[in-house]
């Protein structure tokens, strides 16, 4: 799914470096899926509570597709030539 999409079914961004995360709070069941899988970037005590640049790309990306439901979602930025080198 692309952002635009994202924004317009009520997802709200969390920007980072090389990775964005979606959540769309409706979605959410509090299974803390997230929460166990990676408290270095999803952390409730914390604003925001969604810091995408928290860990490494790969890890951020396990983190979102615990949530079984959906209410997470990642976009990752696509990579600039001059980024190969």
């Amino acid at each position: 799914m692309d952002e635009k999409k994202l924004l317009e079914e009520g997802y709200r961004k969390y920007y980072g470096k090389d990775i964005d995360v979606f959540f769309k709070k409706e979605l959410c069941i509090h299974a803390q899926s997230c929460i166990n899988s990676n408290p270095a970037v999803f952390n409730v005590d914390r604003r925001p509570w969604v810091l995408p640049d928290g860990d490494k790309v790969e890890d951020v990306m396990r983190a979102v597709n615990s949530c079984r439901v959906g209410a997470l979602q990642y976009i990752l930025h696509e990579a600039k030539e001059n980024d190969k080198e």
